[in-house]
This record gives C-alpha cells, sequence and structure tokens, in this order.
C-alpha cells in the first residue's frame, strides 16, 4: 500500500512540482492551496504525511499544525513544515507547534526525498 502524502502550498509552480516528486517516489498524492482546505483534505482523506507551506491564506502552516495535533483521530500525521520563513524563531515556532521536521526553501529535492522516506518509514 502506497503512503498518501498531502502538499499545501499557495503557490501553484511549488505544488506542481512537489506533487510531480512525490508521484514519482511512488506516493499517493492530494494537494491544497490554502490552509483551510489543507485541513479539510486531512480529515477527509487521512494523509500519513503532510508538507505544509507557512504563508499561505486562510490559515497558515503554523495554526493547520497545531488544529491538526490537538485533532485526536489526526495527531499521528507527520507533518514537514517546508517554508520560505527560515529564521530560528520561525524554525522553534513549527517544532513547537508539532512539526516532525522543518525544511526551508529553496530546497534540495533529494534531500526532501529522503526526509520524507524517513518521516514514513516507521508507517511502512
Amino acid at each position: 500500500m502506497s503512503c498518501k502524502v498531502l502538499i499545501a502550498d499557495d503557490e501553484p509552480n511549488i505544488l506542481i512540482s512537489l506533487e510531480f516528486l512525490m508521484q514519482r517516489e511512488g506516493y499517493v498524492v492530494s494537494v491544497a492551496r490554502d490552509g483551510q482546505e489543507a485541513l479539510d483534505l486531512l480529515r477527509s482523506e487521512r494523509p500519513q504525511l503532510v508538507l505544509l507551506d507557512v504563508m499561505m491564506p486562510k490559515k497558515t502552516g503554523f495554526e493547520v499544525c497545531q488544529e491538526l495535533r490537538a485533532d485526536e483521530a489526526l495527531k499521528g500525521t507527520r507533518v514537514l513544515m517546508l517554508t520560505a520563513r527560515g529564521r530560528d524563531t520561525d524554525i522553534a515556532k513549527g517544532m513547537a507547534m508539532g512539526a516532525d521536521a522543518y525544511m526551508t526553501k529553496p530546497f534540495s529535492t533529494q534531500e526532501l526525498v529522503l526526509k520524507v522516506r524517513e518521516l514514513l518509514a516507521p508507517l511502512a
């Protein structure tokens, strides 16, 4: 069974490239263009991992992560924050909100694939 991955980002070019990359790795992929859509898809599709941008309309990635961790049914979902916000305070906030990992844009696709595999390994 393939793991499900949700990509939540409001930048169309990033969504397209990440969707292609994750599908190439054999994951079942869904996409969200804002924080509220991400939460709705998390609840309906139950992906094992979400690649979560911080700066999105409706709800930020920080808010999505916080709500996900507060939801008993979703709190086992792995969260990889993938964002341009790379200050130490942003990273600390993301980890405090419950992210499993934090990567800054621009990122190496090879590093991203390795991190996704690492996060999903215990679930495979």
